[in-house]
């Protein structure tokens, strides 16, 4: 007897623009977690910004549409994890997911030893990428020659632990183990870390677990889990966007005027008193009020770099009245003050 099955609903896409704070859950790859929100979300285009592994939870800022422009400045931001290293065992992935290969029994650990291998382990390092990590040697992850038992030589790589925390902690996995947080530069692998720190302490060590607590800024508590997601509306989901300027926030504004914003979206540099060179600032149009891209500025010279398409810019507008209406739905106020942007203006140039 054949067993039939219903043909899986389609998704009817939509631009969404935006990025979203995700708390990325325990098992999920980061790109499987990235496809789960990007369907809830019925998104048409999306990416992360930083592989977390499988067993890592924690901060994983996803970009959706315009905001995928900007998702370089969040791939090159420092970070912050929280990590327990279980000391006495070494495995095959530096992880709790690798199967043991080497046992040793852990030596007396005094609180002078830890804050010797605290300083010895901050500031600039050269760290050995591990073999499981999507690094490429010859078109192929490194993983996937893991996998297969066999080791190529890796190039170490400059990398900065800008700030070290360790203390004792208890976990029954292991004969003794350390909890530690680390705020680091891009590139670092805490996974290489707790093996070197394992190795300091003369016993080896793994990780037991991983959570990324910042990174460029965006903080765990900001985040929100898929379960929450998924018990949302549509329209709660899209209320947890922050806007595609989020990724760009800290650096300088350049606000034009309509004829200026029209030629700087076209993709022309604009000459003006812009204030002093700098090598990103995130600029708007003023009529009417939008995010347009970023540039740098130089000797005068307002010089575009990621810029979005008007069609962006409409969708961005468009969305942020959606949501006002929907919220004064909610909660009824008088608009008679407000007056809405009109997208005549710099379009039209």
């Amino acid at each position: 007897m054949t067993q039939t099955t219903s043909p899986r609903q389609k998704i009817q896409r939509r631009p969404v623009h935006g990025v979203l704070l995700l708390d990325k859950p325990l098992g999920l790859s980061s790109n499987q977690a990235l496809q789960k929100a990007k369907w809830l979300l019925r998104a048409d285009k999306a990416g992360h910004t930083g592989t977390l592994d499988p067993l890592a939870t924690g901060v994983l800022p996803l970009c959706f549409g315009a905001a995928t422009k900007f998702s370089q400045l969040q791939l090159d931001a420092d970070k912050t994890y929280e990590a327990v290293l279980l000391l006495g065992q070494k495995t095959s992935t530096a992880d709790a997911e690798g199967e043991v290969i080497e046992t040793r029994p852990v030596p007396e650990i005094t609180p002078e030893l830890l804050e010797a291998i605290t300083r010895r382990f901050t500031g600039p390092l050269a760290q050995v990428p591990p073999m499981y990590s999507a690094l490429k040697k010859d078109g192929k992850a490194l993983y996937e020659y893991a996998r297969k038992g066999i080791e190529v030589e890796r190039e170490a790589r400059h990398i900065t632990i800008f700030k070290l925390n360790m203390a004792f902690a208890h976990d029954p996995r292991a004969q003794a183990a350390i909890k530690i947080i680390v705020s680091c530069s891009k590139g670092t692998y805490i996974r290489t870390l707790g093996e070197d720190i394992g190795e300091a302490l003369g016993c080896g060590a793994h990780l037991g677990s991983l959570r990324r607590i910042e990174t460029g800024g965006f903080v765990a508590s900001q985040c929100v889990t898929l379960a929450a997601l998924e018990a949302m509306t549509e329209t709660g989901r899209d209320a947890c966007l922050l806007p595609p300027q989020s990724l760009v926030a800290a650096y300088p504004t350049v606000t034009l005027d309509a004829d200026n914003a029209g030629r700087f979206l076209s993709g022309l540099r604009r000459r003006g008193q812009w204030g002093a060179d700098a090598p990103l600032v995130q600029v708007y149009g003023s009529e009417p009020a939008a995010f347009l891209g970023s540039a740098h500025i130089c000797a005068d010279e307002l010089i575009p770099q990621r810029l979005l398409s008007p069609v962006e810019v409409q969708d961005i507008l468009e969305s942020a009245r959606r949501t006002t209406d929907a919220i004064e739905v909610l909660s009824p106020v008088s608009t008679a003050a407000a007056s809405e942007p009109t997208e005549a203006g710099f379009f039209q140039h």
